[in-house]
């Protein structure tokens, strides 16, 4: 998977993409991700990307030259399977968009600043729009690092045991169930013994029960949607 990020302050993604899971799909030749400074499309001597608004209002708003010119520049180069808009304005990212994206082979991810950006680079260009939650960043480099690490992470031969990414929380739109490691008994708080019976059919049927209680408790909407 190659995945091109339009930014305005590509330093903000260095360190999320040199360490752990994605650093490792990157060394295995798995996942190229290229950081594009939005700067260089700029217009005029000081190289501007943004302006204010029609129509007046606080805010600056991120201009459709430099990101029309970036997008076409790099669409000559390939065909992007997504061209992604990161934005709180958009449908919350899941566990299900995470596995759809981790298909593809080609993804462009803009990452937004200020007021946002000329709605006509969304009109023209986007074809996926993606927030990370319900409240605002400074700019959409955070949000971008964790759509690539969650989607990173699903690409086969990227985890070394890809039985563990099929059973995260959200898969199943369940929460997972408690784990436990040694020692069994912790100042007298020990491990339930079913997990340690050796019998993995009940063990299996325990984590299932549990899953539901906790997905009950924490997350009921989450069940509304099985149904």
């Amino acid at each position: 998977m190659r995945i091109d990020i339009i930014s305005v302050a590509p330093a903000l993604l260095e360190s999320p993409f040199n360490h752990s899971i994605v650093k490792r799909a990157k060394e295995k030749g798995l996942a190229e991700i290229i950081i594009h400074n939005l700067r260089e499309y700029g217009l005029g001597n000081y190289k501007q990307i943004d302006d204010t608004q029609f129509g007046g209002g606080a805010g600056m708003v991120m201009m459709i030259e430099p990101i029309a010119n970036c997008i076409r520049k790099l669409q000559s180069e390939r065909k992007y399977d997504e061209i992604i808009y990161m934005t709180p304005d958009a449908k919350t990212l899941n566990q299900s968009t995470a596995n759809t994206l981790s298909l593809k082979e080609n993804i462009l991810i803009l990452t937004g600043h200020y007021k946002g950006v000329d709605q006509r680079i969304r009109d023209l260009f986007i074809t996926k729009e993606i927030s990370i939650g319900d409240y605002v960043l400074t700019g959409g480099e955070l949000a971008a690092a964790v759509l690539v690490d969650a989607v990173v992470r699903l690409i086969p031969g990227v985890i070394g045991d890809e039985q563990s990414a099929l059973t995260d929380s959200f898969q199943d739109n369940l929460l997972s169930p408690p784990v436990y490691t040694r020692p069994s008994d912790f100042e007298g708080n020990k491990v339930p013994e079913i997990l340690l019976s050796g019998n993995f059919p009940k063990i299996d049927d325990w984590r299932t029960d549990k899953a539901y209680e906790r997905t009950q408790e924490i997350r009921p909407d989450l069940l509304d949607e099985n149904s």
